[in-house]
């Protein structure tokens, strides 16, 4: 698509973007939209929620389906068994060799960090992606859950932006999820589309889990109940 894409902030909602030289007064969060369709398309999901981190997507679909026991691969990232954990969740660890993603078993959470590549969306699962400098869309920070259930899309869209529609305060009618403060920023969305547009078309290889210097999470006290 080549976009020559940017924001510029304008009023205290709305915001210019500018494409290609021409300008659009849109509610900010437009753009955080757009991004989250052009990855769930991609990836072949119905929804997109975009999120801080991989950690905070992990962290929601965990709230979400209120997990207990929770088995992860003892070598992974140290957010993730926190983020099991803050969800209410207990951490088991075991052996698993894992290429681009790993499924928080047993439930249908996967955790997709090291792995981004057309048609990735594992059916009817709740799948979390990074955008950290070190993976293949690395905005610097940022993550997202793709889903296929409408009902746990609408949850994630208010729980990751405290309780609120992406709509003023003075537009907000009524907060009914008791949220979290875990938003993508529209800036980030904006850098998010820049760098999809120069990979979408290329072949991407999964990360190993070997290569990422993991420590053993079985080991470290924190994580064990």
């Amino acid at each position: 698509m080549g976009r020559n894409l940017y924001i510029k902030n304008i009023l205290p909602w709305w915001i210019g973007i500018y494409v290609q030289g021409r300008l659009f007064m849109v509610n900010p969060y437009t753009v955080v939209d757009l991004f989250e369709k052009t990855i769930a398309k991609y990836a072949g999901s119905k929804y997109g929620v975009a999120v801080e981190s991989c950690c905070a997507a992990l962290f929601l679909c965990c709230k979400y389906l209120k997990v207990k026991t929770v088995y992860l691969p003892k070598f992974t990232y140290p957010g993730v068994a926190c983020s099991v954990i803050h969800a209410g969740g207990k951490c088991k660890f075991d052996n698993r060799y894992w290429y681009g993603q790993y499924s928080l078993k047993p439930y249908p959470i996967w955790d997709a960090a090291l792995r981004f590549s057309r048609g990735m969306y594992v059916k009817g699962s709740y799948y979390c992606l990074s955008f950290h400098v070190k993976k293949h869309i690395p905005i610097g920070r940022g993550g997202m859950i793709l889903c296929d259930s409408k009902k746990a899309y609408e949850w994630f869209k208010r729980a990751r932006f405290d309780g609120r529609n992406e709509v003023s305060l003075s537009e907000q009618k009524d907060i009914t999820v008791c949220g979290y403060n875990m938003y993508l920023t529209p800036e980030q969305a904006v850098r998010g589309l820049q760098l999809f547009d120069s990979i979408k078309d290329k072949t991407i290889n999964n990360l190993n889990c070997y290569e990422q210097g993991y420590p053993d999470l079985s080991k470290i006290k924190a994580y064990k109940s």
